[in-house]
C-alpha cells in the first residue's frame, strides 16, 4: 500500500488531499472506478483513520480523502458558513479535487453531511460519478438532528472536548464547530431537505445506517433509497450509533465490498 499526500488548488485557498494507492491495483476497468471520501461536519482525513486505507486494500482500488475548506490541514474560511453550503461543496469543492487528481469518474463516499454533499454533486455532476456510499447521512433536518447536534453543542462547551477538536484543526476549531452548530440549529436552515436533488441521482446508490443513529433516524435511508431513480440499495445496522465505519467496521466493509462488486464491476 503507497500513501500520498498532497494540496491542490482551490479557488479560496488549498485543500488537503491523501491518497491511497492498492498494490496491486485491480485490473483497468469499471471495477477500477476510485472512491472519494466526504468527511462529516466536525470530520477531516486524519479521522477517517485506517478505514481508506482498508478500503483501497479490501477493493484494489485507489480512494482517495480531503479536508474541505476550513477543515484539517486545508486554509481556513473567513465569516460564517453559508447556509447553502451542502450544495456549494458538491457544485465547487468536490470537481477541483477530481480535476487536481486527474479522475474522470468515482465512487463518491460520505459520511453524514459528506453523505448529502455526495448525493447533491451525483445529481449536479453524473458524469463524473460512478456510484453513491452514505454513511449516517442526513437527507433533511429530522427532530433527532436537532436534539443530537444541541447535546453536542452543550458537550463542546467544555474544554477537554474543544481540545480534541483543536487537535485535528488548530486555529480553525471554533470555526469548525460553529459552521456545525450554528448551521444547523439556525431557523432558515430548518427547511433544508435532498427532497428535489434525489430525483437526479442516476447513480447506484448504498445507504448505510445505524438504528441508533444520534442524529437522524431510519427515514432518512429509506428517503434516499426511495428518492433516487438509480439502483439504490440500503444496509440499516442494528445497535450502531453515527459511526458505523468505527463501530461496525466489518459489517461496513462486507456491505460496501458487496455493493461495489455488484453494481460496479
Amino acid at each position: 500500500m503507497n500513501q500520498f499526500e498532497r494540496f491542490v488548488e482551490h479557488p479560496k485557498g488549498k485543500l488537503f488531499v491523501a491518497s491511497w494507492q492498492p498494490d496491486p491495483v485491480a485490473p483497468s476497468g469499471s471495477a477500477n472506478v476510485p472512491f472519494l471520501l466526504l468527511h462529516d461536519s466536525l470530520g477531516c482525513v486524519g479521522l477517517w483513520r485506517d478505514f481508506p486505507d482498508r478500503l483501497a486494500q479490501t477493493l484494489g482500488v485507489p480512494v482517495h480523502a480531503y479536508d474541505r475548506l476550513g477543515y484539517g490541514r486545508s486554509s481556513a474560511r473567513n465569516g460564517p458558513q453559508p447556509l447553502s453550503f451542502i450544495a456549494d461543496e458538491a457544485q465547487a469543492g468536490i470537481v477541483p479535487v477530481l480535476d487536481a487528481l486527474a479522475i474522470d469518474r468515482c465512487v463518491l463516499l460520505g459520511h453524514s453531511v459528506g453523505g448529502a454533499m455526495a448525493l447533491t454533486a451525483a445529481a449536479i455532476h453524473p458524469e463524473r460519478v460512478a456510484g453513491v456510499v452514505t454513511i449516517a447521512a442526513q437527507a433533511f433536518v429530522e427532530q433527532r438532528t436537532l436534539e443530537g447536534i444541541r447535546a453536542a453543542k452543550a458537550l463542546f462547551a467544555h474544554p477537554e472536548q474543544r481540545a480534541r477538536l483543536t487537535r485535528w484543526h488548530g486555529a480553525k476549531a471554533q470555526w469548525v464547530l460553529d459552521a456545525w452548530t450554528e448551521t444547523w440549529l439556525d431557523s432558515a436552515f430548518r427547511d433544508w431537505s435532498l427532497v428535489s436533488v434525489l430525483p437526479k441521482v442516476t447513480a447506484p446508490v448504498l445507504a448505510i445506517h445505524g438504528d441508533r443513529d444520534e442524529y437522524g433516524s431510519e427515514v432518512f435511508p429509506n428517503a434516499i433509497a426511495a428518492g433516487v431513480v438509480g439502483p439504490a440499495e440500503q444496509v440499516i445496522l442494528r445497535d450502531c450509533g453515527h459511526l458505523p465505519h468505527r463501530e461496525r467496521p466489518d459489517e461496513v466493509m462486507t456491505a460496501i465490498t458487496a455493493w461495489f462488486r455488484r453494481r460496479l464491476a
